[in-house]
């Protein structure tokens, strides 16, 4: 299948609106070789801002650029993003209503080699806690540059969840994204996966296909956008199936799990329900491939967690 990077995605996307639009700003906390965005510093010098290694400095000055009309996309290592400038971004940003585009990268074990420090587990849990804030993470190549096209032509805060690596294409370049709409890529009777993220996207299409060779259908939602929450169309397909399996690259607690574990109390779900994610602990250093394994967060783990809940409902 054919793949894109992640971050070139964002970048081009970047440059894309830039060409048309003035306000689009970026702003980067020392890190444009990681994000990409150095080939948007080489066209538009005079509209990228490196404040060093000073996140929560970035996103205020990321704040007041948007009190004067720019639209300003601040981005930087999902750790830094979440854990380190929380308390700039709920006041700055969003309590004063402002319009400012957040972009933490590396999320979960993607973090890899930067180890336990830099590995956030815990971002979404936070983010999910502001008022009125937009949550969406991508899965591919394409839903990435749609929603830095959604994210700069809406007003408001958004909170962009974003790995850098190559990610393959699960949608053509015209297909249409809105946020808090998720997508069913795959249909199935006997239960469903609801997937946030390009890495869990990716190992629920595979398990799906594993438990298909075992006479099991397994359905697969692209969530996409963890607030607002597609409400309806998870809520139907576990109604439909009877099973619903979450799967993210974040802590159970607070993040997708925790939230379809209230959408499907609220609504008294009666059927089975599973999470998958990481389960109260720290990162560690590691390739992604032994992260994934580590954690649980593979097409095993899922297929297995999808035969349990079988047995169990």
């Amino acid at each position: 299948m054919e793949s894109k990077e992640m971050r070139a995605a964002y970048a081009d996307t970047l440059i894309e609106l830039a060409t048309t639009n003035r306000d689009i700003v970026v702003l980067e906390a020392d890190l444009m070789r990681a994000t990409g965005t150095g080939s948007f510093q080489k066209l538009f010098p005079d509209r990228l801002v490196n404040v060093g290694v000073a996140e929560a400095n970035m996103v205020g000055v990321a704040s007041g650029l948007s009190a004067t009309g720019k639209i300003p996309f601040a981005s930087t290592f999902a750790c830094f993003a979440s854990r380190r400038v929380f308390d700039q971004f709920f006041l700055s940003a969003n309590y004063a209503r402002l319009n400012v585009k957040l972009v933490g990268t590396d999320p979960g074990v993607t973090a890899a080699y930067n180890g336990g420090t830099h590995m956030p587990f815990e971002d979404l849990g936070l983010m999910r806690t502001i008022p009125g804030l937009t949550i969406v993470e991508p899965s591919d190549p394409a839903s990435c540059a749609a929603f830095v096209r959604l994210a700069a032509a809406m007003y408001g805060c958004v909170y962009l969840r974003l790995p850098r690596k190559a990610a393959a294409f699960l949608y053509p370049a015209g297909e249409k994204f809105e946020f808090g709409r998720a997508k069913r890529l795959k249909e199935g009777k006997d239960l469903v996966f609801a997937a946030l993220g390009s890495l869990m996207v990716g190992e629920c299409l595979k398990a799906a296909q594993v438990l298909a060779g075992e006479g099991v259908e397994a359905g697969v939602v692209d969530v996409l956008c963890l607030k607002p929450l597609d409400e309806v169309t998870i809520l139907t397909a576990a109604k439909a199936t009877g099973r619903i399996i979450s799967a993210e690259n974040h802590q159970v607690m607070g993040g997708l799990g925790s939230a379809i574990a209230e959408l499907l109390a609220e609504h008294r779900f009666g059927g089975g329900f599973k999470r998958i994610g990481i389960r109260d602990e720290f990162g560690e250093v590691g390739t992604q491939d032994y992260l994934v394994k580590r954690f649980g967060l593979g097409a095993p783990d899922l297929a297995d967690a999808a035969r349990k809940l079988m047995k169990e409902s």
